[in-house]
């Protein structure tokens, strides 16, 4: 019997990356998948996994309200929301806009914070889990990412209160921190800046493969688990140690 036989689950950032990963990683352990996306060529790719697929925008609170109901629907009811959608800009200080600041809260904060809000209507009390993929970043100083950095840690923080708040529910919130992931979000760095401080700890195993990942956030969203919660699970190969 697989681990997540019966369990309905819906993954937010599914079509790329460590999403991807994640939607594959638990429907091939028997999970019935809903996978959300703005990327409708990339969910497209899903479907021949037996995983359904929805197109959404994570940031727009219609969208969140509207995706956990056809969850519901479609899967008929609800056991497991893992949060891996977001996004990445370098932003060095000197040139912080209050668009990069708003558009990375929206995505990387707001938006994963709906989905909980919207999820815990219907999440079983005992058992119900919500994984949300925060960042190594949230708890270390890197340079250029400060407002992507202040993002993570806000949700890093979030899930740590959400924590204590639903634990007389029995539903467990785990936050999984990811270090370097072999990921498109990681493209798209600006060549012209002094990236030395990334090489000197930069772990001896190289980047995670989204896989690597994928697979904690399985141990973190299954029974495995099921005394884990409110602590932060740092996946970073120890790249700080």
């Amino acid at each position: 019997m697989n681990r997540f036989d019966g369990t309905r689950v819906l993954v937010t950032g599914g079509a790329s990356g460590i999403g991807r990963a994640t939607v594959l990683r638990l429907a091939a352990e028997g999970a019935a998948v809903l996978a959300v996306d703005l990327d409708a060529d990339g969910l497209a790719s899903l479907t021949g996994h037996g995983v359904r697929t929805r197109v959404a925008d994570v940031s727009s609170e219609a969208d969140v309200v509207d995706t956990v109901a056809a969850a519901v629907g479609q899967l008929g009811g609800l056991d497991v929301l893992v949060n891996v959608a977001g996004i990445h800009r370098t932003t060095p200080i000197d040139t912080l806009s209050v668009a990069d600041l708003t558009r990375l809260f929206e995505v990387n904060t707001v938006g994963p914070a709906l989905f909980c809000r919207e999820a815990l209507r219907h999440l079983p009390d005992g058992t119900g889990v919500i994984v949300n993929v925060t960042s190594s970043s949230a708890a270390h100083g890197n340079p250029y990412m400060t407002a992507y950095s202040a993002s993570k840690g806000a949700l890093l923080a979030f899930s740590l209160a959400l924590a204590a708040e639903v634990v007389h529910r029995g539903i467990r919130v785990v936050p999984v921190s990811p270090g370097t992931v072999a990921t498109p979000l990681i493209g798209g760095i600006p060549s012209d800046l002094d990236m030395s401080y990334y090489a000197r700890i930069r772990s001896l195993m190289g980047a995670a493969d989204p896989e690597q990942i994928a697979g904690v956030i399985a141990f973190a969203a299954s029974p495995d688990a099921a005394y884990v919660t409110g602590a932060e699970i740092r996946v970073d190969g120890g790249s700080h140690v």
